[in-house]
């Protein structure tokens, strides 16, 4: 007997019941987006290989251990993306459209794939809607990005489970200097580190600082602190930043230890974390990348942005129970009919209804039935109210309308002003 077909490991279908709150969750960041004035930009979900390798970096464990990567009918090496900032530069790079200092804002949705042992709220098939900022270099756009995902928080309910964690990273300069005393320190004490942390002193040793060994962790406890080792002009970009939260009232901490795991960020680094899903996890994270575009080939231009993983926060707004009451409702009206001369005219009716209501969310009954089990389909959908129409109703004009959520009683309405009806009881409900 033949294996039945399964989904790969670590890469889900989102079933029906679950994509409503996804499209809440989407259509929410989508339009906060919108009113801060950022575009929309979509990116293939293949890029050549050689694209991650030269800015996330080939010893990250990205690039290392979780891409997805093959070899096509050509000969090329192509990987499935790990993650949207590298191939955003790509696209704006390729067409140019942030030549001549002009400023771009962009946002994007879509799949990542990572080659990781999947767990709760991670998976190997992943989803991110990410921001990238072009061509603007002060604290205020870095503000801007948090600000407005604070505002995210606020407006699904979960503020209160997130905390935001700042650190800068100075400027490749001032990073090189405090890598060499991090190493020398580190150096001291390679016998007790763990074996992870050995490899990466030798490949990326700011790494090292956010292991998850506790033992390494409390060695890191008397290491030297990025902050110490701040250029002027990153020090006082990283006061502007937190001037414009404290103006703005946005709480943080400042770790650190929070380096990201991409070795093209400089400045800035943020995370917002939650402690509400188990061990604390990332929800959104980013930083500023001003590098990146010159290492990949473009003009020196400065670049700020974050992603945020959608599975993470959609699990965070079921575990708060923080789901909108009108989003676990598909359907606001039912309607029944019973007879071919009803089926016909509730035809006709409903496209009206449609027409006169575009936001109506109507279902028509197919497959003809009983009188009960159609009032049994229309109970199941959950539907505010049923439509009936028979014989009866056809020769009067009108339609019968049943609450069926306990919103007072049966009514007979005509055909003439039941879309002033149902505007009225439908908002009630």
């Amino acid at each position: 007997m033949s294996k039945s077909l399964q989904a790969i490991r670590g890469m889900n279908d989102i079933l029906p019941e679950q994509t409503p709150l996804w499209r809440y969750f989407e259509s929410t960041v989508a339009r906060l987006l919108d009113n801060y004035g950022y575009k929309q930009i979509r990116m293939p979900i293949v890029e050549f290989t050689e694209l991650f390798k030269r800015s996330i970096g080939e010893v990250t464990d990205i690039v290392e251990k979780e891409m997805y990567t093959f070899e096509d009918r050509n000969g090329d090496s192509l990987t499935l993306r790990p993650e949207g900032t590298a191939a955003c530069v790509r696209a704006v790079l390729e067409h140019g459209i942030t030549g001549g200092g002009q400023t771009q804002k962009l946002w994007y949705i879509g799949p990542m794939f990572r080659h990781e042992r999947p767990q709760k709220g991670r998976y190997r098939q992943f989803h991110q809607i990410g921001c990238e900022v072009f061509n603007l270099d002060g604290p205020d756009i870095d503000a801007e990005l948090i600000v407005l995902t604070w505002r995210l928080w606020g407006q699904l309910g979960i503020r209160d489970a997130v905390k935001l964690e700042l650190n800068s990273l100075g400027t490749s300069e001032s990073r090189g200097r405090y890598r060499e005393a991090l190493v020398e320190f580190l150096s001291a004490h390679l016998d007790k580190l763990d074996e992870d942390s050995q490899r990466r002193l030798k490949t990326n040793p700011l790494r090292v600082l956010d292991t998850k060994n506790a033992d390494t962790q409390a060695i890191l406890v008397d290491a030297p602190k990025m902050a110490d080792y701040l250029d002027d002009e990153s020090r006082t970009h990283f006061e502007g930043l937190k001037a414009r939260l404290d103006a703005a009232g946005i709480p943080y901490v400042i770790n650190p230890k929070l380096v990201r795991g991409l070795d093209y960020y400089s400045k800035t680094v943020f995370e917002w974390v939650t402690d509400k899903l188990g061990a604390q996890g990332t929800v959104c994270a980013g930083g500023r990348y001003d590098g990146l575009v010159e290492q990949m080939g473009g003009k020196p231009t400065t670049g700020v942005g974050f992603a945020m993983g959608i599975e993470r926060l959609i699990l965070l707004l079921e575990t708060l129970e923080q789901i909108p009451e009108e989003i676990s409702r598909q359907v606001d009206v039912y309607l029944c009919a019973f007879g071919e001369a009803a089926e016909l005219a509730g035809l006709a009716l409903s496209e009206q209804l449609r027409d006169q209501l575009p936001s109506l969310r109507l279902q028509v009954n197919a497959g003809a039935g009983s009188f009960k089990s159609q009032f049994k389909k229309a109970d199941k959908s959950g539907a505010l109210y049923a439509l009936i129409l028979g014989d009866d109703e056809l020769a009067q004009q009108v339609v019968s309308v049943k609450p069926l959520r306990g919103q007072g009683e049966q009514q007979s309405i005509a055909f003439d002003a039941l879309a002033a009806h149902l505007a009225t009881c439908i908002v009630q409900g």
